[in-house]
């Protein structure tokens, strides 16, 4: 067992949110049961028989549900994804955040890198989570950015962060942008606020000449 109701109460402050966080894992572990079918027990107290699926199964149908529920929506939307879910898939622009030592990659124990003799498996994760930083950079067709926290929250404590050994490894020249985010920001506010007033003034014309 990996003791992940004791983690979700060391990581919060409030007792009642780490609750509430629980609640929903245990509920999702409830909804996961009932489709994987077998005999499930209703609200009547009645016992019901149906079709067993494996975890694999039911990890199908929710892919497929959540692929058709994307189709129907607006595709010019922000997409939150996880680098496993983003295999396959590509966007104009990604974003990759929180590419720090500890997330990316995750927890090994080399002392970030500074170790120069680590063992095997911690070899064999590191190569892994490499792959993982591959698959997030291919994902982007026009334009990449990678971020970094200076801190970060682990557990009840804020600590400094340390940009991950990945960055350093994608050899970035200087004549790769660096852009200051304010900057980045302040310009697409201004681009924003532009088409919005070429929008108003297009739509006042046509109001004012009578034309649909």
């Amino acid at each position: 067992e990996i003791d992940y109701e004791k983690h979700l109460y060391d990581g919060e402050d409030s007792e009642q949110v780490a609750a509430a966080r629980w609640s929903n894992v245990m509920d999702f572990c409830d909804w996961m049961s009932q489709r994987a079918g077998g005999i499930i027990d209703d609200t009547s107290g009645a016992s019901t028989t149906s079709e067993r699926k494996s975890l694999l199964e039911v990890a199908q149908t929710i892919s497929l549900l959540s692929t058709i529920s994307e189709r129907e929506q607006d595709q010019n939307v922000v997409t939150l994804s996880t680098l496993h879910a983003a295999k396959g898939l590509e966007w104009p622009h990604v974003m990759l955040v929180g590419v720090t030592e500890g997330l990316l990659p995750f927890k090994l124990d080399d002392d970030n890198g500074r170790q120069e003799k680590i063992s095997d498996d911690t070899l064999a994760r590191l190569q892994e989570e490499r792959r993982l930083m591959y698959v997030g950079i291919t994902r982007a067709q026009r334009s990449l950015a990678v971020s970094w926290t200076k801190k970060r929250k682990k557990g009840r404590e804020m600590v400094a962060g340390i940009p991950s050994r990945f960055i350093a490894e994608m050899a970035l020249d200087k004549t790769t942008a660096k852009e200051d985010p304010r900057e980045k920001l302040k310009a697409l506010r201004a681009e924003f606020a532009r088409r919005a007033a070429d929008t108003a003034t297009a739509a006042a014309a046509a109001s004012a000449t009578g034309s649909p």
